[in-house]
């Protein structure tokens, strides 16, 4: 309860007061950064698109092609270390540390160097290349997020080029294995093997949060504060089977189909954190749709349920008042003609903070339905806590969002997805998702074909992370 209320008090004090409506103002241009800063930028994201980080192909390459650019920039061998496990030596983490006044507990950046998987022949471009055309750079990790790695190390070059010492300790960390099919996750090895080269009272993450374009304005900033957890289940049944010719009233297949059809129509219960609660009383102010009364009435105490029905029609919406679960894979069979012995399907859950396995579990087990089916969960989840938007974190967010872009709302906001946060929040470092990178949701192609940014929001995001940087690791 006391959470709850510090957060509202936050949205209060350090939300609300740093909006401004943007009705009608068009997406002017940011400021960039100088032009020598911009062309570095640009060569060191070239130069990481260009190497492969797939799960295939680790991440040392690019952690040393990172160290060595910090190590010609000046930074002493001491303060940039590639780690990697030592059974796992492809998939290497640096780790760089800007030594500040010891004015407070260091702040740390993550940013991701693995990509997932692209398939030339399925691309207009070579993935592993990047290439500029109308007014995007396109290539493998443009957008997720190699775009925020390069701009962290070309805003460390600058601030050592320019002599600055933040208040404490800035150390950044670029790591290995966040993307699906990782065996190394960088976060999780430095937390547990090297806490000493990570530990820090702040995290910011660039590999989440964003601008949102709206019609062609610039419609609010996200930070993120919270992120679902993901609970993978395998629902099996089995009968007799025999022969094709012979079928009878027991069918494996059947009865997986008529459980997951039941699945299908089951919604779980409405179900709001602080984070989401605090995110849609921020959205009923934004004046970008028809939703900000149901978005209002959802935000009250209780909430308003038959709001919250007509918001799940959208399924963003909907992720975010709900845990979510979802048949990704089936199976069943093992002859053309022969009745099936097995039918298998894979239940994909989102699950909101808060919620419980538990919970799920016997929800799933209600909903199928049927004694002979059996679930199974793949693995343990790796349940995160929030980290609450209070107004420090929320005010310097502002600061620096509208030194770039003025008047522009901040939006805290759960992910459906999930990220390295949850390696840093179990560890008890406060997290916070905070990428400079504007995108129009329907152009966002990260994990797809063509991944692209824009040139102009990525040399923009450059001149961000700088000024990010500075104002992070001021003293609390």
């Amino acid at each position: 309860m006391r959470h709850t209320t510090i957060v509202r008090q936050a949205l209060c004090t350090g939300l609300l007061a740093l909006t401004a409506s943007v009705a009608g103002r068009a997406a002017t241009p940011g400021p960039l950064p100088p032009a020598t800063d911009r062309q570095l930028a640009r060569e060191i994201f070239k130069e990481l698109i260009e190497i492969n980080t797939t799960h295939a192909h680790g991440s040392t390459a690019a952690a040393v092609a990172i160290r060595n650019r910090l190590l010609a920039a000046g930074f002493p061998a001491t303060d940039v270390i590639l780690v990697a496990p030592p059974e796992h030596p492809a998939k290497g983490n640096v780790v760089v540390r800007l030594h500040g006044k010891e004015r407070g507990q260091p702040v740390l950046f993550l940013g991701h160097l693995d990509v997932v998987e692209a398939r030339p022949e399925d691309w207009t471009f070579d993935p592993f290349k990047l290439t500029q055309k109308g007014g995007w750079f396109y290539g493998r990790g443009a957008i997720d997020m190699k775009d925020g790695d390069a701009a962290m190390v070309e805003s460390l070059i600058r601030l050592r080029r320019e002599g600055f010492q933040p208040e404490r300790d800035l150390i950044v960390a670029f790591t290995a294995d966040e993307e699906a099919g990782g065996d190394a996750n960088g976060p999780a090895f430095l937390l547990k093997d090297h806490r000493d080269l990570v530990n820090a009272s702040l995290v910011i993450n660039l590999d989440g949060g964003g601008g949102a374009y709206r019609t062609g304005e610039r419609a609010y900033m996200e930070i993120g504060t919270s992120e679902k957890t993901y609970l993978t289940y395998t629902a099996q049944t089995t009968s007799p089977g025999g022969h094709g010719s012979l079928p009878g009233p027991d069918n494996a297949i059947y009865r997986l189909a008529d459980a997951l059809g039941r699945l299908e129509k089951f919604a779980f219960p409405v179900m709001l954190t602080p984070t989401t609660r605090a995110s849609f009383a921020a959205r009923a102010e934004l004046p970008h749709g028809p939703n900000s009364a149901d978005m209002k009435a959802v935000a009250r105490t209780p909430p308003d349920l038959a709001a919250a029905g007509r918001l799940s029609r959208n399924v963003y919406f909907n992720a975010q008042l709900h845990t979510t679960c979802v048949a990704t894979l089936i199976t069943g069979g093992h002859a053309e003609n022969a009745l099936p012995q097995r039918a298998r399907a894979t239940i994909q859950c989102r699950m909101l903070p808060g919620d419980s396995e538990e919970h799920v579990r016997s929800a799933l087990v209600r909903v199928l339905d049927d004694p002979n089916i059996s679930l199974t969960l793949d693995a343990p989840p790796i349940v995160s806590p929030e980290s609450a938007p209070t107004t420090a974190i929320m005010t310097r967010a502002a600061r620096v969002v509208h030194s770039m872009w003025p008047g522009v709302p901040l939006v805290p906001t759960m992910a459906t997805g999930f990220s390295d946060d949850r390696q840093t929040r179990n560890a008890g470092i406060p997290s916070y998702d905070l990428s400079g990178i504007w995108i129009d949701a329907d152009e966002n192609r990260a994990h797809g074909r063509d991944e692209r940014v824009g040139v102009r929001e990525f040399d923009e995001s450059v001149e961000y992370t700088y000024r990010l940087m500075k104002v992070m690791s001021e003293a609390d």
